[in-house]
């Protein structure tokens, strides 16, 4: 099999040959169609989260084709079709029983570890995953069969992308009918974001971004107004555009500087939610005066979408099949490979909304 390796920060992947071991009995063997290059693999790259072990295999939304089972894999069969999902979960603590599976304490798996053919050594994979690559070995828990009408590419942005999004609208914030939400950030998560107001039926639904082409963007996955925030100041024209109340929710969806995380929690009215979707790099501050909770406004960070696997990832996927879950226009280019390199710059210049590795 091949895989885009990164040997270290600020550096760019390497291809590399690399062999898998057998599997376990409780691992399956997927061959991978198609991967998206999140921003949180970009995170990485870029030395923000010095948590993750390096040289790594990157990638963590990622679809393909069961070829092998172990003995006690009992819910996945030979050729079905499937997401993965970068979370583990337990089924057995308290944050799994009370139904946040999301939250469970179970790290990523790294049985199974590839090792490069011509020197043996062993690999890590990002979140137990390393969709960076043409085949991995996983955990049953972590393996979701999917129909197999849906396109894998589009089907491999619901395990991270798109449920992280919509899930924090719909999971996280129960966006009511009718209320206003604002977001910060018309990247891959932002735009899914948006369009999970939509489908909750906010009004207004506020874009704001210091893009013109991302803002753009927004307009077409559900956004009622835009803000340029390179050009005006974000809060003050959210609230002009709320008669001075500001908004019900707003969601900073970016991760990468504090002024947003910021600005969401100020331009929210009275009670107000403020829901943290973007993964900040480490020790990112967030500095306001503690007053202004005083009107009761609330701030909440949204894990993984506050997503349960098995249940939300066809539930996504129906509203797809339905015309009210926009994939395919997430999906802005297509790269081998052998070009991650290249999705990476265009992932840091803004001009995509999400690319896809054809691992074919």
């Amino acid at each position: 099999m091949k895989a885009a390796v990164l040997y270290d920060i600020n550096t760019s992947l390497q291809i590399e040959r690399i062999a898998l071991p057998n599997i376990e009995n409780d691992q399956v063997r997927v061959r991978l169609v198609a991967s998206g290059v999140c921003h949180s693999d970009w995170h990485v790259v870029k030395g923000e989260w010095p948590f993750i072990p390096i040289p790594i295999i990157l990638g963590h939304e990622g679809a393909g084709v069961v070829e092998e089972i172990g003995s006690e894999v009992n819910n996945i069969k030979v050729g079905d079709h499937v997401i993965l999902s970068w979370k583990r979960n337990c089924g057995l603590c308290e944050m799994c029983q009370v139904g946040y599976p999301n939250l469970c304490d179970v790290k990523a798996d790294q049985r199974g570890q590839p090792h490069l053919l011509n020197s043996g050594r062993q690999m890590d994979k990002f979140n137990g995953l390393g969709t960076f690559s043409t085949e991995t070995i996983l955990p049953q828990d972590v393996v979701i069969p999917i129909d197999k009408e849906i396109p894998l590419p589009q089907a491999a942005l619901v395990g991270c992308g798109v449920v992280t999004g919509v899930g924090a609208v719909l999971n996280t914030a129960k966006v009511e009918p009718g209320k206003s939400v604002a977001v910060f950030g018309c990247g891959g998560v932002g735009l899914n974001v948006i369009q999970g107001a939509m489908i909750a039926g906010a009004e207004p639904i506020i874009a704001i971004d210091i893009l013109n082409n991302k803002l753009e963007l927004g307009k077409q996955f559900g956004a009622t107004h835009t803000i340029n925030s390179s050009q005006v100041d974000p809060v003050m024209a959210i609230q002009d555009l709320t008669e001075g109340q500001g908004v019900h929710y707003a969601f900073e969806a970016i991760g990468l500087i504090s002024d947003p995380f910021k600005q969401s929690i100020l331009c929210t009215r009275k009670r107000g939610i403020t829901v943290y979707v973007g993964h900040a790099p480490v020790n990112t501050p967030v500095d306001f005066d503690a007053r202004i909770l005083f009107s009761e406004k609330m701030v909440i960070g949204s894990h993984y979408g506050t997503c349960r696997p098995r249940v939300d990832f066809p539930r996504l996927l129906g509203l797809y099949k339905t015309d009210k879950l926009k994939l395919d226009e997430l999906v802005t280019r297509v790269y081998p490979l052998e070009q991650i390199n290249q999705a990476f710059t265009a992932l840091g210049a803004g001009e995509v909304a999400r690319s896809v590795l054809d691992l074919t």
